[in-house]
């Protein structure tokens, strides 16, 4: 399993892991396997954050 990066001070911006989440699953008819669900929770709690930040400095962000 790849190691998830800390959510809190995280370096990756929102448009980062929002590719990530887009490579690991790039269609909602593809199912994830048991690790790929985990991993893709993890980023989405990882966008979420990074996002919320962003946009607290006033940043533009698109959902995936």
């Amino acid at each position: 399993m790849i190691p998830s990066p800390p959510v809190c001070g995280s370096a990756r911006s929102a448009a980062v892991v929002n590719d990530e989440i887009r490579e690991l699953w790039p269609h909602p008819a593809v199912r994830l396997s048991s690790e790929q669900r985990a991993r893709y929770e993890e980023l989405v709690a990882e966008w979420a954050a990074v996002s919320r930040a962003e946009s607290m400095r006033g940043e533009i962000v698109e959902a995936a």
